[in-house]
């Protein structure tokens, strides 16, 4: 085994090691804020609203992820050129989306849709007094949310949310199907001019677990802490 080959090209892991991070930091983001609005929208009476959310969530729940970055690769292109006389503008702007874009609007969605289904179960746990207080309280929907329902909740699914995150992360790696150059595809550039694939998947998999393993050891702090 030669590591040197590691240090050879630390520059094109250390990009692959950015681009992931960017990638992961930015579909969490997103994808929690549109999962807390799938959330509220899920649970609402209304079913204008509620049908679409869960319509949302069982879409981008029953499929794998792999499927859906060539969907969304092959397929908005391919709208956009259905589109080409009908709307020139919106089917220039689909067939000129770069990598980058399409696989974060992948993985905004995708994670967006199992966060909204962490959170509603958050939501559902709370025990239906809460709510009721909060009315007698005369609180608005919002403040009920923000200042008595949320702060509960969190604490009910933080273990399952931070290890969905987790897993966020690892699958990040996905997107190197498509061409997209995470640490994955970097990697494997990397091996087709050194042809040293052993060496290269020890250092990857040694930075998945450097950037995956303290957020490990939070759920299990977490966890604990629920259970005592």
């Amino acid at each position: 085994m030669d590591i040197s080959i590691i240090y050879d090209y630390r520059i094109l892991l250390w990009q692959g090691f950015l681009v992931t991070i960017q990638l992961s930091v930015l579909s969490i983001i997103l994808g929690t804020v549109l999962g807390g609005l799938t959330c509220l929208a899920r649970v609402s009476s209304f079913r204008w609203l509620s049908w679409p959310a869960k319509f949302f969530t069982e879409i981008f729940r029953g499929n794998p992820l792999i499927m859906l970055l060539f969907m969304f690769y092959f397929g908005l292109p391919y709208l956009g050129q259905a589109l080409i006389y009908s709307n020139p503008v919106l089917s220039a702007n689909l067939q000129n989306l770069s990598q980058f874009m399409i696989t974060i609007i992948v993985f905004t969605l995708y994670t967006g849709a199992y966060v909204a289904e962490i959170f509603r179960s958050g939501f559902q746990a709370i025990p239906r007094g809460q709510f009721d207080a909060a009315n007698a309280l005369g609180l608005n929907y919002f403040q009920m949310i923000s200042k008595v329902i949320l702060p509960q909740m969190l604490k009910i699914i933080y273990p399952s949310l931070v290890g969905f995150f987790i897993i966020i992360i690892k699958d990040t790696s996905l997107a190197s199907i498509i061409g997209y150059q995470e640490l994955v595809k970097q990697g494997q550039g990397i091996i087709n001019i050194t042809s040293r694939p052993f060496e290269i998947y020890i250092a990857i998999g040694l930075i998945y677990f450097i950037i995956c393993f303290p957020l490990s050891q939070i759920v299990g702090r977490a966890e604990r802490r629920l259970v005592a």
